[in-house]
Formats: structure tokens, sequence, C-alpha cells
């Protein structure tokens, strides 16, 4: 059940990363309120995977989501380049998160 609870905290967690950007600086309340929403179910989530994952894997793998999530929706909705180059780093991350999850 810990997996579970850190996959949905890393999609939550690419949620508050995204939402940051259409709050505009906090002054649109709609996006406001679901992006303080968004982090406090990723941070409660990641919180319950830390219960039983190891701190370090947990962590990085809740990162290595967001980050990875938070880049691919920022080439899609927003228009962020995507070169060979930086889908190629992504694809890295993705590596490590699986081999952090195969090793744990």
């Amino acid at each position: 059940m810990a997996w579970t609870y850190l996959f949905f905290a890393g999609i939550f967690e690419i949620g508050w990363a995204i939402g940051l950007k259409y709050t505009e600086g906090f002054t649109k309340p709609m996006p406001t309120v679901l992006t303080i929403a968004s982090m406090i179910v990723s941070l409660g989530l990641l919180g319950l995977a830390l219960k039983t994952l190891p701190v370090g894997t947990a962590y990085a793998i809740w990162t290595g989501i967001g980050t990875v999530g938070t880049a691919m929706l920022g080439i899609w909705l927003l228009g962020e380049p995507a070169t060979a180059l930086r889908l190629a780093c992504i694809g890295l991350i993705v590596s490590g998160i699986v081999g952090l999850k195969l090793v744990a």
C-alpha cells in the first residue's frame, strides 16, 4: 500500500507544481485553493508512504515522479521545448525511479 500512496503523492505533486503556474502569484483564488489542496494531499500521502518505506528512496521517487510529470505537462500544456536532450534527461530520471523501486 505504501507504494500506492507514494505514486499518488507524486501525482498530486505534479498537480501543485503545475497549479503554481496557474495561480499567477497566488492572485487567482480557485487555482490557489486547488494548488494548496494538492500540496496538502501530496505531503499527507508521502507521510503515509514513509511509515514503511525508506525516506531516501521514497523522497527521491516522489520528487522524480513530480519532476517527470511536471516537465511532461510543461511540454504538453505550456509549450515548453521538447528537445532530444531534454527528453533524454527525463528518461534518465525515469530510469532512476525504476532503479530505486527495484532495489527497495
